[in-house]
């Protein structure tokens, strides 16, 4: 029985993931995301120091969209601490809006980040989305400030 109940989970759950990405080039939906990287403690806090030094400015020191330089964009910066934008989300798109771009806003393309700095800073943005009590029982260490 449970395993019936399992299999009816994972062919429910597979083609909303699916779904997510369907729209996204062939290269970056077929892009292996790095085994255990979204729970990675290290790469978390490589992609928040990223993020303030390159995004921050539009998005905000809290990655809450409110960023210094929002009043002068004809769209407002995402809010990556909405659980809302996560639900909708996978982490090829992160890693395709970041590298590509967002069409149709300001949002510019990073090809500058190499792979590794890319899969980070979407490690970070993922975890922001579980609030900050979330992030800082994955990583004491983080400030929360």
């Amino acid at each position: 029985m449970w395993r019936a109940i399992l299999i009816a989970l994972l062919i429910s759950l597979g083609p909303s993931a699916c779904s997510k990405e369907r729209d996204l080039p062939e290269a970056y939906r077929r892009l292996p995301v790095p085994p255990g990287l979204l729970d990675s403690a290290a790469a978390r806090e490589s992609g928040r120091k990223l993020f303030l030094t390159s995004c921050a400015l539009c998005h905000g020191e809290k990655a809450d969209g409110r960023g210094v330089r929002r009043e002068g964009l004809s769209t407002p910066p995402r809010d990556f601490t909405n659980p809302s934008w996560r639900a909708g989300t996978t982490p090829r798109r992160v890693f395709f809006a970041i590298r590509e771009g967002v069409r149709g806003t300001p949002m510019p393309g990073w090809k500058s980040f190499s792979d590794a700095e890319t899969w980070d800073l979407v490690a970070f943005l993922l975890s922001e989305a579980h609030g900050r009590a979330a992030h800082v029982s994955h990583n004491p260490a983080v400030p929360t400030a």
